[in-house]
């Protein structure tokens, strides 16, 4: 019968994938991969079924030493054994792979014996060592599933009698655990807290263990306490404090000394406030602290005999203003920075069952790297908020990254719509991903997922992505993970691309025709006085010197009445013809009346040739209609500096044109003050503001 066990050849030469194969494959299940890139890849979709690689060291695109380096940043090297078969035989090259996690060296030409022997006692050596790891695993996964099933046991007794919700232990331990991590994050004096969290969340299920011991009478009662009453119901936290430190079994454990310490001090308050002893700002053990802020938070936002459940808003109004008691202002600052997921997180995080196998492989990697048990909590938290995340989203562009491997994986719309491979390795020397994703484009986003926090952590942005051979707009939807709320243990991010293209190009036109005159594709009266304005403010620094020219033409409306309006379109569009041959693309053109236009340009010298040369090239005949124009011309900064004054002297300019018979133009003066104004209204401001 053929081994479960996964063989991993990875060689260059294919006839030497195949040589191995047939010497192995009677017995085990064989991979192949042509180079190291390939290998990874199988690797990422594998590592938890190969049971041992074959991996040759000189090769393209990534070699052999190129592979264990990655197995060791990845950790895979820990428990995936790597025999390396290669011709060659320099010592440096042999000591390079061992100081690398190879477990074993063989040279080429193969014998069958010697590749078969080494392979069998290399897998039967790290099973052992697997079968070693599972039974250490196994004894602590029944000593902390025996200690998390008794305080749940013993907390929820407490509960029932105490007509409490049976989500209350629960709850506590959650805000137990998301205040600690924060402490720990945000100040360096609790660093040293962050190896006990698990233990500290765990002791929280007890705090209230003194109240089995209270009369349900007193515990149930739906109204106001009496003071004897009420001082009855605070002898609990003593009471449950001497049950854990009166026992008999374990009374010099850790997690006995925490739960005693929090059972005693839960009710105390930073200003001394509290009970049963009065303690006073830091002489209440932190962990005390904490529990209490939980414990005071969750009785505020649920249903209690004695009152109704308020709002996540109202109690922590409630808790900041102080009618609470007084809690340390360094926990209070952590209550607020968890606040934006708090609510949320109390409704989601998941109460269900992890299978034993899920718990074994993250305990055994707990055991192999040496790092304290509350790290298991950040990983299944991180793998929850990862497929959460992803639950959400309909079939999209998907998309994986990890920072410590920089991989990315693509969903397979991802594949088929950007044309990349599933898994890109060194994302950022990655050239065909580059010919995808513009380098600044990929760097800002990257930047932007740093600086966001738990309490908002979504990236929301647009983005060009190339397509078939088009750069394409997509709202790029991303969230980095973290480690717990650790901010700057960022391990990956995960999200989305949308193909959003149309909607932006529909709405970049429906801005330019807000902007551009349908009949004549000059600018609209409004959008030019923005331009014009922008321009004239930076006139002061720049020193340039701008004319606002301002024409309409001359008997337009014997055009209309002698051939029709269809006919007075074209002579519109004839005569813009001959203005923009005139002026320059950067010059502002628009179409403010019906016959009505404004130029604004710069000039450097004199304003006379411009101003002729532009009023000359109106001019001219369209089928049998003359086309002339009147126009006046007003000069910034020598007249005004102001967008509506400089509009009205040239208005004022254009009145004097027409006073003199038309078909000319005129540059403002003084002496014109006195005209009307055909565009405009009165001058905004008086004579001598300018």
């Amino acid at each position: 019968m053929k081994s479960q066990n996964k063989i991993l050849i990875v060689d260059d030469s294919e006839l030497n994938r195949s040589l191995l194969a047939d010497m192995l494959r009677d017995e085990y299940e064989v991979l192949e991969a042509g180079n190291g890139l390939q290998a990874i890849r199988l690797l990422e979709f594998h590592q938890f079924e190969i049971s041992l690689i074959l991996l040759d060291i000189i090769m393209p695109e990534m070699d052999g030493f190129e592979v264990l380096a990655m197995m060791n940043k990845n950790g895979w090297i820990e428990r995936i054994p790597v025999i390396i078969i290669s011709a060659e035989t320099t010592a440096s090259y042999i000591d390079a792979a061992y100081d690398l996690g190879a477990t074993e060296y063989v040279n080429r030409p193969f014998d069958p014996k010697t590749i078969r022997r080494r392979v069998s006692n290399t897998i039967m050596l790290y099973s052992k060592q697997k079968f070693l790891e599972n039974a250490v695993t196994e004894q602590v996964l029944e000593k902390e599933k025996s200690n998390l099933i008794m305080l749940e046991v013993l907390s929820h007794i407490v509960e029932f009698r105490n007509g409490e919700s049976g989500m209350h232990v629960l709850n506590i331990r959650i805000i137990t655990e998301m205040l600690l991590t924060q402490l720990c994050a945000s100040y360096t004096q609790y660093h040293d807290l962050q190896s006990q969290i698990l233990l500290i969340s765990n002791a929280s299920s007890l705090h209230d263990i003194g109240k089995i011991s209270i009369d349900e009478r007193i515990l149930n009662k739906p109204g106001k306490l009496t003071r004897e009453e009420y001082e009855t119901m605070k002898t609990h936290s003593v009471i449950g404090a001497n049950m854990l430190e009166n026992t008999r079994y374990y009374p010099s454990e850790e997690i006995v000394r925490i739960a005693r310490d929090i059972c005693r001090w839960h009710h105390e308050r930073y200003d001394g406030g509290g009970y049963p002893d009065g303690l006073v700002g830091d002489q209440i053990p932190i962990e005390a602290q904490v529990v209490a802020l939980a414990d005071v938070y969750d009785a505020l936002t649920h249903k209690r005999v004695y009152k109704e459940a308020y709002s996540h808003q109202k109690a922590f109004e409630l808790i900041f203003s102080g009618q609470c008691g007084d809690f340390n202002p360094l926990l209070l600052q952590c209550m607020e920075a968890i606040g934006p997921m708090l609510e949320t997180e109390l409704k989601t995080r998941s109460t269900g069952f992890v299978t034993k196998e899920e718990i074994k492989d993250i305990t055994r990697n707990i055991l192999q790297c040496g790092e304290a048990s509350n790290r298991t909590l950040a990983l299944l938290e991180q793998e929850r908020i990862k497929y959460q995340f992803i639950a959400k989203m309909s079939k999209e562009i998907l998309f994986e990254y990890t920072y410590q491997t920089d991989v990315l994986t693509l969903s397979e719309e991802g594949v088929i719509q950007l044309g990349l491979p599933e898994i890109i390795v060194n994302l950022k020397q990655d050239k065909l991903f580059q010919q995808v994703m513009k380098v600044e484009d990929y760097l800002d986003l990257r930047s932007k997922l740093r600086c966001v926090s738990p309490g908002n952590p979504t990236v929301m942005e647009n983005y060009c992505l190339c397509v078939n051979g088009q750069w394409r707009w997509f709202k790029i939807i991303a969230r980095p993970l973290w480690l717990g709320n650790n901010k700057s243990a960022i391990t990956g991010a995960i999200g989305k691309c949308m193909d959003i293209h149309e909607e932006i190009t529909e709405l970049e036109l429906l801005k330019k025709s807000a902007h551009i005159d349908d009949l004549t594709g000059l600018y609209r009266r409004n959008y030019a006085c923005t331009k014009i304005k922008d321009l004239l403010r930076k006139v002061h620094a720049s020193n340039k010197k701008y004319a606002l020219m301002l024409f309409d033409l001359d008997y337009f409306k014997h055009a209309n009445d002698l051939y029709g309006h269809m006919f007075g379109d074209q002579v519109l569009r004839e005569a813009v013809h001959k203005v923009r041959k005139s002026v320059r693309n950067s010059d502002i053109v628009a179409r403010i009346g019906g016959d009505e236009f404004l130029i604004f340009l710069e000039y450097k010298a004199d304003i006379d040739p411009v101003a002729e040369r532009i009023f000359q090239s109106i001019g001219g005949m369209y089928q049998d209609f003359h086309i002339r124009a009147s126009m006046g011309v007003a000069l910034s900064p020598v007249h005004a500096t102001e967008y509506e004054l400089l509009f009205h002297y040239a208005d004022q300019a254009l009145y004097a044109a027409k006073h003199k018979g038309r078909n000319c133009y005129c540059i403002y003066d003084d002496s014109m003050d006195s005209f009307l104004s055909v565009l405009s209204e009165e001058p905004p401001y008086e004579k001598g503001t300018r």
